[in-house]
């Protein structure tokens, strides 16, 4: 299961300097506007120290960590939702996207431009972002309002539901507020909404892209983000992109502490933006162990074990038979598979076992 998160905001924010951080695919970061064309794409690992302290005991070929896919997505502006700046492009760029990472300037430099020669505001930059994926959405459930209404009309009940959907959040965007304000009780609902794929329903991370020196407690700017972030329930986090950059380009793993020691950070802020990424999205992982590898697998908080072992094998799914569990606190307690079985600590569970984050599982299955 791979995460997809875009990277949006305005031009000259820091985002594909973020996204050097975050991948080995290195985006062009220029101090001009859409020095970003064509969106990049990344793939990252997701750090898990879990992994490192099970391969210490079971000597495995190789450790794959879970990855995470980043989309570096060009500056939006005013007016992107009626193609500004390849807005429409661009746009569409982050419809293919699970969540939306909005990287907000925080720092002041007068040698970074901001557009229109303007003063640094990170409200207003966030607002402008928020009113284009608002324009956007607005135009999909217009375009779906005349259609489905007629459809409706003839007595078609899943118009009819979808009708009533699409009022519900042409009423929210109109008042300026974003599609994920809006939650459908019924699964019915629940469906016609997430085949909408609106721009604005989609979990947002606001990430305050501060200098060297805000990198521990932020500054005047993000903290007004982070309490915009509170009032709607959505999380925000402090970033030094620059900085990270700088962290990246080192070579060794000691080097790279002695510098977050430096700045007084226990980690690097991005390995804290991939964790909030997967609390997002309301994912986590769930390893296999063995000679041949130590392998970290997504899931969905709150899935059941066949649909854990179906992340490794649709036919593990349909055939599954059992799961034996292990703890990850008992695997590095006891050390062996052999002495956690002589401790009665392997779970034998069935279908109806949730899977909690770090369980190291086997699945037995026939088909």
């Amino acid at each position: 299961m791979a995460l997809k998160c875009g990277i949006v905001g305005l031009p000259n924010v820091g985002k594909s300097t973020l996204f050097n951080c975050l991948s080995s695919a290195k985006a062009q970061a220029a101090n001009f506007p859409f020095c970003t064309i064509e969106p990049n794409l990344g793939v990252i690992t997701v750090p898990d120290e879990r992994l490192t302290k099970l391969a210490e005991i079971v000597h495995p070929g190789r450790i794959v960590p879970a990855t995470c896919e980043i989309v570096d997505i060009a500056g939006l502006v005013k007016g992107a939702s009626k193609g500004e700046g390849l807005g429409n492009k661009f746009l569409g760029n982050i419809r293919e996207c699970d969540a939306i990472i909005h990287v907000i300037r925080c720092f002041d430099d007068d040698n970074v431009v901001r557009e229109g020669g303007m003063a640094i505001d990170p409200i207003a930059d966030k607002d402008i972002i928020d009113t284009e994926l608002q324009l956007k959405d607005l135009e999909t459930i217009e375009a779906q309002m005349a259609k489905q209404e007629k459809i409706a009309a003839s007595g078609n009940k899943d118009a009819k539901v979808l009708v009533e959907v699409l009022k519900a959040y042409k009423e929210v965007l109109d008042k300026g507020q974003n599609a994920r304000s809006v939650t459908f009780e019924s699964k019915e609902e629940q469906k016609a909404a997430h085949d909408l794929f609106l721009l604005t329903t989609k979990p947002v991370l606001y990430v305050c892209n501060v200098d060297e020196a805000s990198a521990k407690t932020g500054n005047d700017y993000s903290k007004k983000i982070e309490e915009m972030a509170a009032q709607e329930g959505a999380e925000a986090m402090i970033i030094a992109a620059k900085t990270e950059e700088d962290i990246a380009s080192l070579d060794s793993y000691e080097d790279k502490q002695l510098f977050l020691d430096e700045l007084g950070l226990e980690q690097s802020g991005v390995n804290r933006l991939i964790e909030k990424a997967y609390h997002l999205l309301n994912l986590q992982t769930f390893i296999t162990a063995g000679e041949m590898e130590v392998k970290a697998w997504t899931f969905h908080k709150g899935w059941k074990a066949p649909q854990c072992a179906g992340v490794i094998h649709t036919d593990f799914e349909k055939g599954f038979i059992r799961a034996e569990v292990i703890k990850y606190e008992d695997y590095i307690q006891y050390g062996s598979e052999a002495a956690i079985r002589e401790a009665g600590k392997l779970g034998i569970e069935g279908k109806d076992y949730v899977v909690q984050d770090g369980d190291i599982m086997h699945f037995r299955f026939n088909v």
